[in-house]
């Protein structure tokens, strides 16, 4: 192959990178400008960016700008567009919040939105405020954001142990790693203290109680080590990707990367060792690679290749697998798409025509830029042991004396056909059954000793002359010669394609059961599905049983497995499940941890926490090959990914429910604080006065006191009946009293009932022909119209008129309530019937359950209630209620 063959793009990795491009420029980009704490000047970096974007001609605003008063920063902010800040109302107060809307309808090239990791007021359409820069980049705009280092998931428990202090407010690592430029803001820590004393962080009084906490210099320079370590680790990632969207096989030695090459021998525990230590010595992060030439792995020294890639894991190490006969050439492309500058490999002393001499050679020739170590050598003992694997091992004593009889039986065929068909035909027969040996599985040893044996029979059996090794003719001879290096060149080749193919096959199969149970995995609704999805998978590609253990509610492990599972375990078991839940470590069955016990246990390691366990159980007698183990470890990991999905999905919806009942209780005890306050100090005044000397003969005083206790009376009795029927809808226990009933009578009670509140007010009372005599529950029908009767009193002026309007309409009777005062705003209509809800800017008082109970009680009649504002002036409530005879 050509050196310009071997440099053209790949189609398929073209296509992949096109598709990428494609998919990235109808998003917008997103710039994080990053630093280690508060003060070291990320906003201002921020509009600098800004401005210096504005005067090179792009539409840039600001969504959302903190300035926290420093004037340098409110002087940048000048000269920029803003985005008027959305107004939101939470628990009495009115707070601003960037308008996603906004800046969408709005379209800028760039926006300017600081603080990413900022949680959003609720009431806002997403929870968090790196959710809505999401949604504006979806919609092709760029972004320019600000992030300390605090504030990335994976380093906020760091954070915490260093400083004492707890981050509340973080934003997951894929946000940070979407990222298409990252601007690290840094400064010196006694630059930043000497801002922080010159109160250009904080106000002066904050300043010193953040210097004595989180501000200490250890603090600052641990962070500041941690933001400069993880900036350098996304631009090694960035480079990294860019080499391999543009096909770049050239090493750019930009930092050290060690890549040790690992077989199954146990000389392979000291090179990972070794490649440890250069590795700490350099600073330079490594990886491990295994590459599997043959799926068939010696039995004796697959426990020594399991071994091998524990030390390194347990090393640091970042494992690699990949398939492919020739070792060579898969060391050099693993090494190049990783950007490794220098190759590990043992030195061995192997010889013979079975050992490929050619390995070191090819790296040498092939590595380019890359540095090429070869370290120690087996010993004598380990040496007779891998030649016996190398040479023999790979096919079987039984492929040898397969391939023997193959040919014997085949020249014991031709020898009898000889004279009909020619010593010549003969050669052809056996060389056309040495290529069909790949086909039938047999190895490269077996198809070497076959065309070695092949050639010996037909000089002896069937060349002039015959029963001796000696060749008459100088053709014959050249023949011989001949037949031996095609055949054994074509059966070499052949059995190397053919050990390709079925590495690619193979390859191919664990592919394709990975892409099932991510697809699987994806359509899964809620965490049960996830255990089936998980269990069946496992079971049908492993061929084992499967077991499940996820956390409770308490983030302790589940004292029972899932149901899904396919077997059980006993008390024994379940605590072997429990160490490795709380170590996070594989134990059981193959592992150096209780290895006795027929199980292994696998745990669900989580970006944030351990979620789970995960048990096999092997069949008797088998045993789980190396690249089994690999794809079971991918296994796990998409199953983890998933299931932690659910798990948060989980979380944020409890905390939602928190949250709604944290509101609901402050709303109601609000409510209830002023709704029961005002009543009982009415009736505490009056009693007074009462009792006081003055108006023991003004009998004109003692009936007015006497109203006003009563009123109070009143609004107190209707507040714990509202509060008691609220409850009996709840609790999904009303039960209705259906009797035959009056519309007439209903409407005339409501309004008696109503008579001192209304004393101010109109009501005009209209039946309308027709019988409306039905079974209803003549209670909760009178006290929801009591309580919109009496919403239409309390928030219209004085002298208002209401019109309360019942008629057949069908099948239901109608009832109209309508009021000519101001109605309700149009964005609060559907909002009417909830629980605790207010009209804003309407008058103080009320718990806003009234209507809410009105529209429960209706409902538990099969009817329905609406609201809506009148063409003229006013509110208009509609109830409908079905005609039970």
């Amino acid at each position: 192959m050509s050196d310009n063959e071997e440099n053209r793009l790949d189609p398929d990795k073209l296509l992949e990178s096109l598709k990428k491009d494609e998919e990235k420029s109808r998003q917008g980009k997103l710039k994080i400008f990053f630093g280690m704490c508060a003060g070291v000047g990320k906003t201002y970096s921020m509009l600098q960016a800004g401005h210096k974007a504005k005067k090179d001609g792009l539409d840039i605003v600001i969504g959302v700008v903190e300035t926290h008063k420093r004037e340098e920063t409110e002087a940048l902010v000048a000269g920029l567009e803003n985005i008027p800040l959305r107004k939101i109302e939470y628990r009495d107060s009115v707070f601003e919040e960037m308008d996603i809307d906004g800046i969408i309808q709005r379209k800028p090239k760039i926006v300017l939105i600081d603080e990413l990791a900022h949680t959003n007021i609720p009431g806002s359409r997403h929870l968090k405020r790196y959710q809505d820069v999401l949604e504006i980049l979806n919609n092709g705009i760029t972004v320019y954001t600000t992030l300390n280092i605090q504030h990335l998931e994976s380093r906020s428990d760091t954070v915490t142990q260093i400083t004492g202090a707890k981050i509340r407010e973080t934003v997951p690592d894929s946000i940070f790693e979407k990222a298409d430029d990252i601007e690290l803001v840094d400064i010196t820590t006694d630059e930043l203290l000497d801002r922080l004393s010159e109160g250009k962080v904080y106000l002066p009084e904050r300043s010193l109680q953040a210097k004595q906490n989180f501000f200490r210099k250890g603090n600052l320079t641990a962070l500041r080590e941690m933001s400069l370590r993880l900036t350098a680790e996304r631009v090694d990632y960035q480079l990294r990707n860019y080499r391999i969207d543009k096909d770049i096989s050239a090493t750019w030695k930009t930092g050290q990367r060690l890549m040790v090459a690992i077989s199954p021998s146990p000389h392979s525990y000291e090179l990972i060792r070794w490649t440890k230590r250069l590795a700490y010595t350099m600073e330079a992060s490594w990886i491990a690679v295994y590459v599997e030439t043959d799926p068939k792995v010696y039995e004796e020294n697959k426990d020594i290749l399991s071994k091998n890639f524990d030390l390194a894991e347990e090393l640091g190490a970042e494992i690699v697998t990949t398939s492919d006969p020739e070792i060579e050439k898969a060391l050099i492309r693993v090494a190049k798409e990783n950007n490794v500058t220098q190759i590990i490999i043992g030195k061995s002393r192997k010889s013979g025509i079975f050992y490929k001499r050619s390995l070191l050679n090819s790296l040498l020739k092939d590595t380019g830029d890359i540095d090429v170590y070869i370290v120690g050598g087996e010993n004598k003992s380990e040496e007779k042991k891998i030649n016996r694997f190398s040479i023999i091992s790979q096919s079987g004593i039984k492929q040898y004396l397969l391939s023997l009889a193959i040919i014997a039986f085949i020249s014991f065929l031709s020898f009898f056909a000889q004279d009909q068909i020619g010593y010549q035909i003969v050669s052809l027969i056996l060389l056309f059954v040495i290529l069909l040996m790949p086909l039938l599985g047999f190895g490269r040893g077996p198809i070497i000793f076959a065309a070695f044996i092949s050639a010996l029979s037909w000089n002896y059996f069937f060349i002039p002359p015959r029963m001796t090794f000696h060749i008459a003719k100088p053709e014959d001879i050249l023949t011989f010669f001949m037949f031996f290096i095609v055949a054994i060149v074509n059966g070499v080749l052949t059995a190397k394609v053919r050990a390709k193919e079925k590495l690619v096959r193979q390859r191919e199969q664990r592919t394709n059961a990975l892409y099932i149970l991510s697809k699987q995995l994806a359509g899964a609704n809620g965490i049960n599905n996830v255990a089936e999805v998980a269990v069946q998978n496992i079971k049908k590609i492993f061929d084992v049983e499967a077991l499940i253990i996820f956390v409770n509610d308490a983030d302790k492990l589940h004292p029972t497995p899932h149901p899904a599972s396919t077997f059980n375990i006993d008390d024994k078991e379940w605590n072997i499940a429990q160490w490795c839940f709380s170590n996070g470590q594989k134990a059981g069955k193959f592992t150096n941890t209780l290895p006795l016990t027929d199980i292994q246990f696998i745990p669900l390691i989580g970006s944030r926490s351990t979620i789970g366990v995960i048990a096999i159980k092997i069949k008797e007698g088998e045993q789980i090959s190396f690249e089994q183990a690999t794809l079971l470890e991918a296994f796990v990991s998409q199953i983890t990914t998933t299931a932690e999905r659910e798990f948060l999905n989980k979380i944020a919806k409890k905390s939602l429910i928190i949250s709604e009942q944290e509101k609901l209780y402050k709303t109601l005890y609000s409510s209830l604080s002023h709704e029961l306050k005002t009543p009982i100090t009415t009736i505490i005044g009056a009693v007074t006065t009462l009792l006081s000397d003055s108006v023991l003969d003004d009998n004109n005083m003692k009936q007015n006191l006497s109203a006003e206790i009563n009123i109070a009376a009143e609004r107190l009795n209707r507040l714990v009946e509202n509060l008691l029927d609220m409850t009996r809808l709840e609790s999904g226990q009303l039960k209705l009293k259906l009797e035959w009933n009056d519309i007439a009578d209903l409407m005339n009670d409501v309004v008696e009932r109503l008579k001192q509140e209304a004393a101010d007010h109109t009501i005009i009372t209209k039946i309308e022909p027709g019988e409306l005599l039905f079974k209803f529950d003549f209670a909760l029908l009178e006290q929801s119209l009591i309580n919109i009767v009496h919403n239409c009193i309390i928030y219209t002026p004085k002298g208002s008129e209401i019109s309360f309007v019942a008629h057949k309409e069908g099948k239901y009777c109608a009832i109209e309530i309508s009021d000519n005062g101001g109605g309700f705003p149009e964005e609060a209509l559907d909002k009417l019937f909830q629980k605790f809800y207010r009209v804003p800017g309407t008058k103080t008082g009320g718990t806003g359950l009234g209507l809410s109970i009105a529209k429960g009680f209706v409902e538990a009649h099969n009817g329905y209630i609406t609201a809506t504002n009148k063409k003229d002036k006013g509110a208009l409530f509609i109830i409908k209620i079905p005609i039970i005879q």
